[in-house]
Order: structure tokens, then C-alpha cells, then sequence
């Protein structure tokens, strides 16, 4: 394992509206750390490594808020109930001034995935799926992690598979976007 899969943890800081148990806070912490770690080991600037540390930690601030509570951001978009966390929290970053179009399309459709992303939407796409925090027998999830700092199109790609295989495995319809964003690779 590099140092990306094994990336420490630190507390972040969420906004005051945050919605989040200490389970999801954990998940917060590890997605943003992974993040953080990938965005040094590409050595990214240090406004791209902002908005990626800032889209760790602000994509999952509304998940265990009421689904009543997300519902008329969501459900316009036509995403699923599970999916409204990351539009609900874009709206009220948007809200209190966040202009970073890249950051807030990335929390946006993070659980659904965009053909539109910049950089940053792909990186929290791909390190919301491998945080180390979820289980990992074959070890197939720390091998990618290894591999995005310096393959993220080809990791990107393999993550998007893996989800699309999963939600086909499971009966799941692909949300538009989900479809668009595969017919684009």
C-alpha cells in the first residue's frame, strides 16, 4: 500500500448546517484525506488541491439530514432519494456564496457521476468509492488507490465500471447522467 491508501485522517472542518453521525464524519474524514494525499502526490496547485479538499469534505454534509428536508433539491433533478445529499449541499454552499462551479458540480451529482466534471469531480467520484474505510478482500480498492495520482483517467474508469457493474448486478436503473457519463468513455 502507498501512503494514498494509508493517508492519516484528521478531523474537518463542515459547515454549521452539517447533517452527519460520527460513521458518515469518519467517511468525511477519510474521502478528504484521500483526496489530500492524492492531490500532493500529483502535485497539484494549491487552488486545485483547495477544491479538492474541500470537495471531501463538504460532499457527504448533508447525508443524514431528512430526506423531507433535500427533497425539493433533489427530486427536480430527477435523482434517486439516496442522491439528494450531495445536490441539498451544493444549493446551500451555492447559497452562501461558493462560486467554484467545479466543486459544487462535484458534490452535486457525486453519487451519480457527470460527463461534465472537471478534475476534481472525477477525484471525489473515485475517492468516495475507495476510501479505506470500505472493505477490500481482493485488495482490487487499494491497488487503485495506489494507481490515481498517476493514472486518474484509467482509475476513474475502472471506478465507474465497478459501480455501473454493481447497480446492473443489483437491478438498478442508470440515472441519466450515470448513462451519459458512461457513453462518454
Amino acid at each position: 500500500m502507498t501512503r494514498s491508501a494509508t493517508a492519516p485522517t484528521a478531523p474537518v472542518d463542515l459547515p454549521g448546517w452539517a447533517v452527519v453521525r460520527g460513521a458518515r464524519r469518519r467517511h468525511i474524514e477519510r474521502v478528504t484525506a484521500l483526496l489530500d494525499a492524492w492531490a500532493v502526490e500529483a502535485q497539484l496547485p494549491a487552488d486545485e488541491a483547495s477544491a479538492w479538499h474541500d470537495a471531501g469534505r463538504w460532499h457527504d454534509a448533508l447525508r443524514d439530514a431528512p430526506l423531507e428536508a433535500m427533497r425539493a433539491v433533489g427530486e427536480p433533478l430527477g435523482l434517486p432519494p439516496q442522491a439528494w445529499h450531495g445536490a441539498a449541499a451544493a444549493e446551500r454552499l451555492e447559497e452562501e456564496g461558493e462560486t467554484r462551479t467545479h466543486v459544487l458540480e462535484a458534490i452535486r451529482w457525486h453519487t451519480v457521476g457527470s460527463a461534465d466534471w472537471a478534475p476534481v469531480g472525477r477525484a471525489l467520484y473515485c475517492a468516495d468509492f475507495l476510501e479505506p474505510g470500505r472493505g477490500d478482500p481482493d485488495g482490487v480498492r487499494a491497488a487503485l488507490v495506489a494507481r490515481f495520482a498517476r493514472e486518474p483517467d484509467a482509475v476513474f474508469d475502472a471506478v465507474l465500471a465497478r459501480r455501473v457493474a454493481h447497480a446492473r448486478h443489483a437491478g438498478l436503473p442508470l440515472h441519466p447522467r450515470t448513462a451519459a457519463l458512461v457513453d462518454s468513455r
